[in-house]
């Protein structure tokens, strides 16, 4: 795989994903895209955690009930790598309002809703790196290779 163009970004499975038992589908969407799994855990999130996460917004009055929401039960977070992960991923899980998600996308199949949109993804290459530090140790980061990750010539079949 090309090293330049190889991207890190967080993709966590929210309270209401996990309560509705669509984890294996959402991971498996992921997985069929090419992407490769380079960390995964299920956690409580910690108030100081999501307070860190959710700094952009920890000033808006609806922040209490985010943070309430997603302490309500485990998440799962993944750290996922790919060539131009973070575009592919948006792709896979449609905008933040689900009503407005096309049908295929995680988000388009599993919500209608603003808060309950099942997923949280990285919006930007800059963004993941941080999230992705920022949810998992250097420990819990594996890096393998994968045969999808080696190409194949029609010239090396022959011989």
């Amino acid at each position: 795989m090309s090293q330049e163009k190889v991207e890190r970004s967080l993709i966590i499975i929210k309270p209401d994903a996990i309560q509705r038992s669509l984890a294996g589908e959402i991971i498996s969407r992921f997985e069929r895209k090419g992407l490769k799994i380079i960390g995964l855990k299920m956690l409580k999130a910690s108030e100081t955690l999501l307070e860190q996460h959710y700094e952009h917004i920890a000033d808006k009055p609806f922040f209490a009930g985010i943070k309430k929401f997603m302490m309500h039960s485990p998440v799962i977070a993944m750290a996922v790598e790919g060539i131009r992960a973070v575009d592919a991923i948006r792709i896979i899980v449609g905008p933040t309002k689900g009503y407005e998600a096309d049908a295929g996308s995680i988000r388009g199949d599993f919500t209608l809703s603003i808060q309950s949109n099942v997923v949280h993804a990285s919006d930007s290459v800059e963004a993941g790196a941080a999230e992705v530090a920022r949810f998992f140790a250097d420990e819990e980061i594996f890096s393998y290779p994968k045969v999808t990750d080696v190409m194949v010539f029609a010239d090396d079949l022959l011989e």
